[in-house]
C-alpha cells in the first residue's frame, strides 16, 4: 500500500471510530473539509506542513499517524496517541 493511502485509510478510521463528521474532524486537524476530504480518499498527497500540523493537533508522531496507532475521542477537542 502506497503511503498516501496508508494515510487516507488511518485518516478516515480514526474519523468513523470518533463517530464525528469530516468538518468536525478537518476542525480539530486545523485543516480544511476539503483537504481532509482529499487527504481521506488519498487524491491528495500531504504536505510536510499539513502532516506537521495534523500530528501538531493530534499530539502523536507521523509513525503512529500512518500506522493507524492515534485515536480520536468523540467528546475532548483533541485526540492523542
Amino acid at each position: 500500500m502506497d503511503l498516501a493511502r496508508q494515510l487516507a485509510e488511518a485518516l478516515r478510521q480514526m474519523r468513523k471510530d470518533a463517530e464525528i463528521t469530516q468538518t468536525e474532524m478537518a476542525r480539530r486537524l486545523g485543516i480544511s473539509q476539503p483537504t481532509l476530504a482529499r487527504l481521506e480518499s488519498a487524491g491528495q498527497n500531504a504536505t510536510l506542513k499539513t502532516l506537521t500540523q495534523v500530528c501538531s493537533a493530534l499530539h502523536c508522531t507521523v509513525g503512529a499517524l500512518f500506522e493507524g496507532r492515534v485515536r480520536l475521542s468523540s467528546r475532548s477537542r483533541r485526540g492523542g496517541p
